[in-house]
C-alpha cells in the first residue's frame, strides 16, 4: 500500500523508493529498508502501514505462498 503523498492508500502503485524498501524488507534487510524510508518525510509511515503484509511476505517459503498472501491482501483478508 502506497504511503507517498501522490498515491497514498493505493495498492500496487508504489514509488520507486517504496518498492525498493519493500524488497529490502522482504529479503531480510529490514534496517536498510527503514533507513531508506527515513529519507522521506512520509517514508517511515510506509513500513508502519505495510508491516503485516511485509512480515507475511518475508516469511513466505515460495512463490505460491507469495501469490496466496497477495490475493488475501487484495481481497481484504490480511
Amino acid at each position: 500500500m502506497a504511503a507517498n503523498p501522490v498515491n497514498y492508500g493505493k495498492p500496487c502503485i508504489l514509488s520507486t523508493a517504496e518498492a525498493l524498501s519493500a524488497t529490502l524488507y522482504i529479503v531480510g534487510y529490514k534496517k536498510e529498508a527503514q533507513d531508506l524510508m527515513n529519507q522521506f518525510k512520509w517514508g517511515p509511515h510506509f513500513i508502519t502501514l505495510n508491516k503485516n503484509l511485509l512480515e507475511a511476505y518475508s516469511e513466505a517459503e515460495n512463490s505460491t505462498e507469495i501469490v496466496k498472501i497477495q490475493n488475501e491482501f487484495l481481497g481484504g483478508d490480511l
